[in-house]
């Protein structure tokens, strides 16, 4: 049992040539620009910034952007310089089982499950209730939610989700021009806000830039669960502001970065890959670290940081409401309403180019890596994983897992900084269009951000993650291993040997 073989390069992209299973290249620079901030700008951009400066960074919530958007940067390169070499569907999990191996492969591949679906439940459920809210603010009482018996049902979520999954099965491209007008919208939504917020701006509400650390109350036996790993390794007592406070700021804002490595998951459906990749990511990156950037100053010059942290669930709503304008959060709603819409398509997309590389590998059944013969795309399996997500969104409350969608980002972003290195001791033959600079550092750098973002997760995040993992590897003995197409290539290898050594023994 050979856990740590590793899958050839070249057998990886004629893979994705098989016929019946093969996706059609139809994505542009623009479009993939498109994905990175359609899923990344979503109803977060008016929420997180403001916890974050409520909770742990005060002004300096800034900086933790800036530090979140440098992490992502740094690990972005690291899948751009991978799929230009091995431009085939899957991201993370192809790129780790040309590296690191079939096991190592399996568990980032199932990370991923982790972090797009529960991502997608996650945000399909908030869309109900963003929807239920402009139905409010017209004047109109719409529920997000009824009873069934002992169960509610969040109606909303399977509204959304439906519609995508439709969407994704009849083409990607069509998706993609769906999802270019709502993203067209949402940023002019997010700049009306930015302009609005900086008219009231007072420079006093940025003093002190960097707030002095205060202990946190004791939050009792439960707060042992709910402070940072970090902070329960070593003994620290748990606080808030100061430089640490910034570091854990960083961490809870990295949520609004995730969705650039679906991006990469797109890589078999995008036109001149060597080229479109990295100048799609890259831009859609920059885009979103400027409205962030934006939105978080016009946040903390509004209000001061101690007025939002009054609140129990701080928003831009919140400053805006302090300030007098409570117009603005009729746009705020209507805003994380089109900003989340986007959000689950590219998500949902994602979760179903996941799935089908590893399918495609026989780590999963391979049924599910069957394509469409007139479109090109895995439409029984879109609607299997869209299925499953509306499900779950709309029955359960899975917005108790918010946290564990980061810890499953930043896992795959640490096998993949530290896989650049691996892959270029291995196949120093091969020149990808892109190549991380200074490639000896930086992937390093990368990797040990986002291994110090992990540990500023909340300790139940990581109980939920070790319980993941555990039945990850269950799931990879009991069927992966055994069903994987490596099994053939050995068996093949094996037999082509044979005869060979008989001869030998025979002349012996």
């Amino acid at each position: 049992m050979n856990l740590f073989r590793t899958k050839a390069i070249e057998q990886s992209i004629a893979d994705s040539n098989e016929p019946g299973r093969k996706l059609r290249r139809s994505l542009s620079t623009w479009d993939l620009m498109v994905l990175g901030v359609a899923v990344a700008v979503g109803a977060g951009i008016f929420s997180v910034g403001a916890k974050a400066a409520a909770n742990f960074a005060g002004p300096a919530v800034t900086i933790s952007f800036v530090i979140a958007a440098i992490t992502c940067a740094l690990a972005i390169m690291c899948y751009a310089e991978f799929a230009t070499a091995i431009p085939v569907a899957g991201s993370a999990y192809v790129f780790t089982y040309a590296t690191m191996g079939e096991v190592v492969a399996w568990i980032i591949g199932w990370n991923l499950i982790l972090e797009l679906f529960t991502a997608g439940a996650v945000i399909a459920k908030y869309w109900g209730i963003y929807l239920s809210k402009v139905f409010e603010l017209a004047g109109i009482n719409l529920p997000p939610s009824f009873q069934v018996g002992p169960v509610e049902v969040t109606w909303g979520a399977f509204l959304i989700v439906a519609v995508f999954t439709v969407l994704l099965a009849l083409g990607t491209k069509l998706s993609a021009r769906v999802g270019n007008i709502f993203t067209i919208i949402k940023i002019a939504v997010v700049l009306f806000v930015i302009v609005v917020g900086f008219t009231y701006i007072k420079a006093e509400n940025f003093a002190p830039f960097v707030p002095q650390s205060v202990p946190a109350a004791d939050q009792g036996a439960g707060g042992v669960l709910q402070q940072s790993f970090f902070a329960f390794l070593t003994g620290a007592a748990p606080a808030h502001y100061g430089t640490l406070g910034i570091f854990a700021g960083a961490a809870l804002v990295f949520f609004a970065f995730i969705g650039f490595d679906v991006v990469a998951t797109s890589a078999e459906e995008v036109k001149n890959p060597q080229k479109t990749l990295p100048r799609g990511i890259f831009g859609g990156l920059a885009i979103v670290t400027v409205l962030y950037i934006l939105v978080s100053l016009a946040l903390t010059g509004m209000v001061s940081y101690t007025k939002l942290a009054e609140a129990k669930a701080p928003t831009l709503t919140t400053a805006f409401e302090a300030v007098g304008n409570t117009d603005a959060a009729k746009v705020i709603a209507f805003g994380s309403l089109i900003g989340l819409t986007t959000v689950i398509m590219v998500l949902l997309m994602g979760l179903a180019r996941v799935v089908l590389a590893m399918s495609r590998d026989g780590l999963l059944p391979r049924k599910l890596s069957v394509t469409s013969d007139k479109r090109s795309t895995p439409v029984r399996l879109q609607i299997l994983c869209g299925a499953l997500v509306a499900l779950v969104a709309g029955l359960t409350k899975v917005d108790v897992l918010e946290e564990m969608i980061n810890i499953g980002t930043l896992s795959a972003f640490v096998v993949v900084s530290l896989g650049i290195i691996v892959l270029r001791r291995k196949r120093p033959d091969l020149k990808p269009s892109f190549r991380v600079p200074f490639g000896k550092v930086l992937p390093i750098v990368s990797a040990v951000l986002c291994l110090y973002l992990m540990t500023n997760l909340a300790v139940e995040t990581w109980i939920y993650f070790v319980g993941w993992l555990v039945v990850g590897f269950i799931i990879y003995f009991a069927y992966g291993q055994r069903h994987s197409r490596l099994n053939e290539k050995f068996a093949e290898a094996r037999a082509a040997v044979s005869p060979s050594e008989s001869t030998e023994d025979a002349t012996v």
